[in-house]
């Protein structure tokens, strides 16, 4: 025979006893497990509030920090920029000034024995003026003009046209020269070769030194083109490099009783 158990069911107990619980339990446990991943989530969210406002409170101290050691380095910084450019200065000073003490060693070398100077003037830029009695304005002429950078202006005489040739080819020889413009070269009218000498040019009566009929009087130019100009005609040491004339140019032709031109 199958056993039948008479027991109510809701007076059963052990494994055969139904389940007592409704859906309110598990409404329950839902609700509990939500407000645990809220209190987590917000417990997360707050830890990491914190730490961006710690990192932020660090990197604001590392600024300040960092702007007081700016501040304090900042007269070092003046002080630097200050030298480089008083060292620009000097450099650009140093650059541009022209070595006349060289050029007149090297000059007195080149000079021949037949050439004799009356008149030498050496200017860094045109229209610089050098003084009264130094010979200022006896040589030259449009051709100084013409050269924007130092020259030195000759008058003299020579042997001889062949001299002056001579001469004008020695001066090349001489380190930075560019070019040689010869103004005038004559040689004395036969007539008045006789009238003019030495004892002319004492009195104050002439400055011709061609005493003899196969002397040459000259006039000319020698320009260093390459060399830095001034930014003003009057001197001055402030000087700023300029791009010079082609030393192929030619220099404009002179009146002369002879020959004028650029060697």
């Amino acid at each position: 025979m199958r056993p039948v158990n008479l027991i109510p069911p809701e007076e059963r107990r052990g494994q055969h006893s139904p389940l007592r619980t409704g859906p309110i339990a598990y409404i329950v446990v839902g609700v509990l497990l939500l407000a645990l991943a809220g209190m987590v989530s917000l417990i997360l969210t707050d830890n990491e509030i914190a730490d961006r406002k710690a990192e932020v409170a660090q990197l604001r101290r590392e600024d300040a920090a960092a702007s007081a050691e700016a501040q304090r380095l900042a007269a070092y910084t003046q002080f630097r920029n200050l030298r480089e450019q008083q060292v620009e200065t000097v450099r650009s000073l140093a650059d541009s000034r022209f070595d006349w003490q060289r050029v007149m060693k090297e000059f007195s070398l080149v000079l021949p024995a037949d050439v004799w100077l009356t008149s030498l003037t050496a200017t860094a830029a045109p229209g610089v003026s050098v003084g009264a009695g130094s010979g200022a304005g006896a040589a030259g002429g449009s051709l100084r003009a013409a050269v924007s950078g130092p020259a030195l202006e000759l008058s003299g005489c020579a042997r001889g046209q062949d001299g002056v040739a001579g001469f004008v080819a020695a001066l090349k020889d001489i380190d930075g020269v560019t070019r040689v413009g010869v103004e005038s070269s004559a040689l004395p009218d036969i007539g008045s070769a006789s009238g003019t000498g030495a004892g002319d040019e004492e009195s104050g009566g002439s400055t011709d030194c061609r005493t003899r009929g196969f002397i040459a009087q000259f006039q000319m130019v020698v320009a260093f083109d390459a060399a830095p100009v001034p930014v003003s005609a009057s001197g001055s040491e402030e000087v700023v490099p300029t791009a010079a004339p082609e030393a192929t140019a030619e220099a404009p032709a002179a009146e002369s009783t002879t020959t004028a031109g650029e060697e």
